[in-house]
């Protein structure tokens, strides 16, 4: 890092890096919305097109305001790519990544028609738990922080103040007993491991104490003289090398949801006269199986979290654990954030609803977990914001996105607009096609634009259309991958990637190949069945689709319409108004559009030194065999177990492959997707 980097990240100064400057109508747009903020007007909107560079807008005003920034967008990929871009932007400061860390979850729920209750069951992805965690301490420690975060940033979190309060400071020289660590460490849900050091542990040897911090990719070595702490040092958790000394290192919990002692025997307390409340009702009414039913749950909770400070559902006690009363808003991720901070939602035409849309749906599900026994009532109150609560919590805010919905430009003290590409891209030539022979049509589009090299996008009305179509293209020759809800995120991110390093040339998707997606390779868009009207084929729906075409200076979008419905007249004229000034503007200042010229980045299968995700080089695509071969093993075991033979041996040959017994080449990404194929 440069030294005047450094010196900024030491303090707290945003420093934006950038090998260009603010052009075309972006000066203008950052110095209304720059002035809007600091006049302490509340909301204000940047309306720009795809590939105005609104990213790079708002990296402008954060470095011009210096205040702590959470960026909402509303799905994991888009949250992926703004992370990469914010972090090339800022790379001396604190640019951290919050999306929800489940990569599969199923909420506990109950169906009274059929009497069948549904426990909760998920999967935590621990990379992103890390992440997590990381974006949490670093907003406690440090002012030069910036957040990107999905929605999944609304729900409820630990209390703040319970994470800062339990974090333990170490020092060289610091007076501290040994055993006194341990059981801070404890305290703090550190587990006590002798054999293996992972992620949440530690191991003692003698006067040595290894600790595995929950939001790092190195270890940290306390060594003791006596009662005092005589050396830190960087520890590689693998190899066992000690690395750097350190003066000082602050060690946050293992997990957000940590409680202080004293609060804990206080809920412990609340807890117990809620239950001895709701069990009088439910007996007082002749509901006895519903009484013995949250007696005994309730009580095996109470049990865990007297002996070990944990239980399977805690969340679901989180307003008795963090002293609330019912009615106030849970803790969460904002809480977490300082008063002055700015909030930047992207996309707000789609993430606005949805925020305002999670408190509702997340009620009626518990509702009848509470009504049958399942769940105490103050179970409700583990809840998401309300939409009023997250206005109150949020401060100033930025809506950012290319269609603003009315009520962001309604609320709006300063609409901004950015029409003008820095590129001089123009929005792209959108024609209308019969629906009669669509796909056949586009197959043969879709061919001429692969053989010059280019990408192409196809999005269908569903799932079940775009994996049909995908198979349909296959045959006749092209190579296709389709993208939809089911695939997880960090696979989505990474199908992505390989459109544009050209390992297949067309993408068919349903509703994800819309907002923010940054693919310059793409010259061709098809929008199939664009006459029938609803979410999917609205105006702004075709807008922000086609939009994914202006990035390319052939950009072109087909769309297959008998009728032209009044969302694709109005989709039409918007696209065609924006393109005359885009020319008129070329023109005055004599540009000739160039397509967008952008490095593959943002894969979230690797990390960097940092221990932050980034995207592999071309070139870069080899993977840690030991570390995978140690994962295929334990799989292969573990499948072999369980009597799952066909998928043992599968993980066999894979492993064979590696070892080189097999000459084959293997990213971690293709291992990943022929395991979860076969599962």
């Amino acid at each position: 890092m440069a030294p005047e980097l450094l010196q900024n990240a030491l303090s707290g100064h945003f420093q934006l890096t950038a090998d260009y400057a603010p052009t075309g109508d972006q000066p203008e747009a950052i110095a209304r919305l720059v002035q809007s903020f600091r006049d302490g007007h509340k909301y204000q909107t940047l309306l720009g097109v795809t590939g105005s560079g609104k990213t790079f807008t708002m990296a402008n005003i954060i470095q011009q305001l210096q205040r702590p920034t959470l960026v909402i967008s509303h799905n994991k990929t888009l949250a992926a790519q703004l992370y990469s871009e914010f972090k090339n932007f800022f790379p001396a400061n604190a640019v951290e990544f919050f999306i929800s860390y489940y990569d599969f979850y199923q909420p506990e729920a109950y169906i009274p028609q059929t009497d069948t209750y549904i426990e909760k069951d998920s999967a935590i992805n621990n990379d992103i738990e890390r992440l997590r965690i990381a974006a949490s301490s670093a907003l406690l420690s440090r002012r030069d922080v910036i957040v990107i975060a999905s929605v999944s940033c609304i729900y409820g979190l630990g209390s703040p103040e319970d994470f800062k309060t339990m974090m333990i400071p170490l020092r060289t020289r610091m007076p501290m007993r040994r055993d006194a660590l341990l059981e801070k460490l404890v305290a703090n849900l550190y587990q006590r491991d002798e054999f293996t050091l992972e992620r949440c542990k530690f191991r003692v040897r003698g006067d040595i104490v290894d600790i595995f911090p929950a939001y790092k990719e190195d270890a940290l070595r306390v060594e003791f003289w006596g009662d005092e702490i005589e050396s830190l040092r960087e520890l590689d958790p693998l190899t066992g090398r000690v690395g750097k000394q350190l003066e000082h290192f602050d060690l946050y919990p293992a997990t957000q949801f940590v409680v202080h002692p004293d609060r804990l025997a206080r809920a412990y307390t609340a807890i117990r006269a809620e239950l001895e409340e709701r069990v009088t009702h439910f007996e007082h009414e002749g509901r006895l199986l519903e009484a013995q039913r949250i007696r005994m749950r309730t009580e095996y909770d109470l049990e865990m979290l007297q002996e070990t400070g944990f239980c399977q559902g805690v969340e679901n006690y989180s307003m008795h654990i963090g002293g609330r009363v019912p009615g106030q808003p849970p803790w969460c991720l904002l809480d977490f954030f300082p008063k002055d901070f700015l909030v930047f939602i992207d996309e707000s035409h789609v993430t606005v609803p949805q925020v305002r849309g999670m408190y509702h749906g997340d009620r009626s599900r518990k509702t009848r977990l509470v009504d049958f026994g399942f769940r105490l009532p103050s179970a409700l109150e583990n809840r998401p914001l309300q939409p009023d609560e997250f206005a109150v919590a949020t401060g100033q805010t930025l809506f950012v996105s290319a269609t603003p919905s009315p009520y962001e430009l309604g609320i709006s003290s300063v609409v901004a607009e950015q029409i003008i590409r820095p590129t001089g891209l123009l929005d792209p030539e959108m024609e209308v096609r019969p629906i009669q022979g669509q796909v056949e049509d586009f197959i043969g589009e879709a061919r001429a634009t692969a053989e010059a090299g280019e990408r192409v996008l196809v999005t269908t009305l569903t799932k079940r259309m775009s994996e049909d179509l995908a198979e349909f293209m296959r045959e006749a020759g092209l190579r296709v991958e389709y993208l939809h809800s089911d695939i997880d995120a960090i696979e989505r991110v990474e199908i992505l990637r390989r459109l544009r390093e050209g390992r297949f040339d067309v993408l068919i998707g349903v509703n994800l190949l819309r907002e923010g997606l940054d693919l310059p390779e793409v010259s061709l868009v098809g929008i199939l069945d664009a006459d029938k009207e609803g979410f999917l084929r609205s105006e702004t729906s075709l807008v922000q689709t086609a939009g994914r075409a202006a990035r390319h200076e052939r950009g072109r979008v087909l769309l297959y319409a008998d009728v032209r419905t009044d969302s694709l007249i109005r989709a039409l004229a918007v696209c065609a108004l924006r393109r005359e000034r885009q020319i008129a503007y070329n023109t005055e200042h004599g540009i000739t559009p160039r397509s967008v010229i952008r490095p593959v980045q943002a894969s979230l299968l690797s990390e960097d030194l940092e221990n932050q995700p980034f995207l592999l080089a071309e070139g870069a695509g080899n993977i840690d065999t030991a570390q995978v071969l140690a994962e295929l093993e334990a799989d292969m075991l573990k499948a072999a177990d369980a009597l799952e033979f066909e998928r043992a041996a599968l993980l066999r040959d894979q492993i064979s492959i590696l070892k080189g017994e097999k000459k084959a080449r293997f990213t971690k990404t293709a291992l990943y997707k022929k395991r979860s194929r076969k599962r």
